[in-house]
């Protein structure tokens, strides 16, 4: 498994993009950053997208896909993933025709540019040759995380954006990788609680909760405001398999 980073920031600032996250190229986790940071025959290559939760962030780059896919005269549809809540807030709240047409119903020459397809929390579904679960997470909306394996059996399990939370753990199992979020140093825990997000210190919690620790550890979704003391934060772990994911860099899991 390859896992490019288009974004991974928990704000936008100049040099940090919102979450999103391409695998082998085939599958995108969030949609916070596309057209910002792949060309125009990669965003034609683009086909399926998880969707963690409905916050601006994690879902920014789809509507700007959709428009640029049906400008290029592109022939395939995208198709999205999310549980019923999020499906529904896409609906309701961005693809309406108000804040953006809704391109469920505008085709291309075959079909809807975007298609969505509800998934249902611990019960697996495919994309080609990955296998796939959804297991919730607890933050301020309904949200959940996904846990991703490819037919050699090499898994990746990325939470999202998630507060302390238990569900996830118990049920994924053992995972070479983990991309888990850190959005606030140790210092604003209350924030983080209230917000639905965690801090270094709360992340080493999080970790206690995994039946055992994987090979990798990427952190995602820092405030670029804090990052500088949220780096320092967690090089006091002294866990060799904590690294910080850069925007623009590919990971082999």
């Amino acid at each position: 498994m390859i896992l490019k980073v288009l974004g991974s920031a928990g704000a936008e600032f100049p040099g940090y993009n919102p979450p999103a996250f391409l695998l082998d190229k085939r599958i995108m986790l969030d949609a916070g950053t596309i057209g910002a940071k792949l060309s125009a025959a990669e965003q034609l290559s683009v086909r399926n997208i998880l969707i963690t939760h409905s916050h601006l962030d994690h879902i920014k780059g789809i509507p700007f896909l959709a428009d640029n896919v049906i400008i290029a005269n592109g022939r395939q549809s995208i198709m999205l993933y999310g549980i019923k809540e999020t499906l529904q807030s896409l609906r309701k709240n961005l693809l309406n025709n108000r804040i953006w047409p809704d391109f469920t119903k505008i085709s291309t020459s075959i079909a809807p540019v975007i298609r969505l397809r509800q998934v249902t929390p611990g019960r697996t579904f495919r994309i080609e040759e990955y296998a796939i679960r959804a297991f919730p997470v607890d933050h301020t909306v309904p949200a959940v995380g996904y846990l991703v394996r490819d037919a050699k059996g090499k898994s990746l399990l990325y939470t999202g954006d998630t507060g302390p939370t238990f569900r996830i753990w118990e049920k994924a199992g053992s995972v070479d990788a983990l991309v888990i979020e850190v959005s606030f140093p140790n210092a604003m825990e209350d924030l983080a609680i209230k917000t639905g997000h965690l801090t270094p210190a709360m992340l080493v919690g999080e970790i206690g909760k995994m039946k055992e620790t994987p090979r990798k550890i990427f952190i995602t979704h820092p405030k670029p405001q804090f990052i500088k003391q949220i780096r320092k934060e967690l090089a006091r772990i002294r866990m060799q398999q904590i690294e910080m994911l850069q925007d623009g860099r590919s990971y082999r899991i």
